[in-house]
């Protein structure tokens, strides 16, 4: 894939420097919201008009929304540009990445990309825009890059310098305040049939809050709560998960708590974390895996090779629509590939390395992240024995009502056992609600208690 050259010479010098470089000066912050986007990206589009320039993005709900709908497309009429397949795939090599292309030759009769023309819909509300640009002259990583400091709201490095800066603003990316749903996944065998594992979910994002501080940051340590109580099939119901993920890991690593069905009890699980096995994910995603990439970054090596015009899943509104029953996205292999739009986005490469010394089932991860969100939209996993093992692709939209760009269906590709899962299904199910009003005591181990007793 061609390298752009829009990377500054001051941030391909930093490609080699310690963690510790952090900071950038008051005129480098003063570009945001200038020639860069309020988050960071270049705002101009590139250079064959393929990738328009961005204009704010989508700041307002679609005409016909209300709160607790599915979301409208915004782009309905909007028509397939060109069909990429198995036959052609030479043709956009430059744009795709390895797993993209594993894919087509696994499935060569079934998988395509449908690419549609490209819109830059990624916003969030003012408050983060401000927050952002108050971030970039005073945040740092901390603990060797286990932790940060000096951020708060919105990403803490818009203008990153290296590989560790960039997977921290995939994480701390803004995605609302208080937010609960009711979502779904499946792990389709070859033949397509599955299992519908249903969960409901709780999130409060510390982080994010308009009234949080540094000072009250720092004091608890604490970048968000999640809860996800397991609630069919039978079997499994009652299974519960509670996350208390910290700011600085090496001072707190996460905090985790597991409700058990059969023994009723509530245990603390120090080892919900890294390559653990994903929650009633039939062994097809780690723990680290979920939301594409959470967690401590510690077991790695972060190279930030530099940017790129890749074709991602982006807008799928399609996909997100209530209008579907699950039977019809999930299909032997893959998703339907007729409900998937695929855009051309400039996205940041960085290379995670597996530390000498350290475990984990993959040795090598190369993350491809959006510029305009900072939500990691496609994934590539190598095993110990450097083959490719594993695919991930995010199909994200925006949420209009908060705003906030975010997934609405993530999908992992085991490539050995020629399986996925497909996790965040909730096109028959609740929406999300962003309007939550969730306290600190939804998210204690009796509240983990009480909601996984059947």
């Amino acid at each position: 894939m061609k390298k752009m050259t829009i990377l500054s010479a001051a941030v391909l010098m930093a490609l080699g420097a310690p963690v510790a470089m952090a900071k950038v000066s008051e005129a480098e912050a003063a570009k945001l919201g200038a020639e860069l986007t309020p988050q960071g990206a270049v705002k101009a589009g590139n250079a064959d008009g393929s990738i328009p320039a961005w204009d704010g993005g989508i700041t307002t709900a679609v005409a016909g929304y209300s709160q607790g709908m599915h979301h409208p497309d915004p782009f309905p009429t909007d028509k397939i540009l060109f069909t990429i397949t198995n036959a052609n795939k030479a043709q956009y090599k430059d744009f795709l990445n390895p797993g993209q292309v594993k894919l087509f030759e696994l499935y060569p009769e079934t998988y395509k990309m449908n690419v549609y023309e490209t819109r830059r819909t990624a916003s969030v509300p003012q408050y983060v825009y401000d927050a952002t640009k108050a971030n970039a002259t005073r945040a740092e990583l901390i603990a060797q890059g286990n932790g940060i400091s000096g951020a708060t709201i919105g990403v803490p490095f818009p203008i990153p310098a290296n590989g560790l800066e960039v997977i921290w603003n995939h994480v701390l990316r803004f995605r609302g305040v208080d937010l609960e749903t009711n979502r779904s996944q499946a792990s389709p065998t070859a033949d397509g049939s599955y299992t519908l594992v249903e969960t409901a979910e709780e999130l409060r994002f510390e982080y994010s809050r308009p009234e949080i501080t540094l000072d009250k940051l720092k004091e608890t340590n604490t970048l968000f709560f999640f809860k996800q109580v397991v609630t069919q099939p039978a079997r499994l119901a009652g299974t519960a998960l509670l996350v208390k993920e910290t700011m600085d890991q090496e001072a707190l690593p996460r905090q985790a708590w597991t409700y058990n069905t059969g023994q009723r009890r509530v245990r603390k699980a120090p080892n919900i974390a890294f390559d653990t096995p994903g929650t009633v994910a039939d062994g097809l995603r780690t723990t680290d895996d979920f939301d594409m990439f959470n967690g401590s970054p510690v077991r790695y090596n972060w190279e930030l090779v530099g940017k790129k015009e890749m074709y991602i899943p982006y807008n799928d509104y399609k996909l997100h629509s209530d209008s579907l029953k699950y039977d019809q996205i999930l299909k032997p292999g893959h998703i339907n590939p007729d409900l998937v739009r695929w855009e051309k986005h400039r996205v940041w490469e960085v290379k995670a390395t597996l530390k000498a010394g350290m475990r984990h089932i993959y040795k090598t991860r190369v993350f491809y992240i959006d510029e305009d969100s900072w939500q990691v939209s496609l994934t590539d996993m190598y095993d110990n024995r450097d083959e490719l093992y594993r695919v991930a692709n995010a199909h994200s939209i925006n949420y209009y009502e908060v705003p906030t760009l975010w997934t609405t269906l993530e999908v992992f590709h085991d490539l050995q056992s020629r399986r996925y899962l497909a996790m965040g299904l909730d096109n028959e199910g609740r929406m999300y609600n962003f309007k939550a009003n969730l306290t600190e005591s939804n998210f204690t181990p009796d509240a983990l208690r009480r909601a996984g007793i059947r």
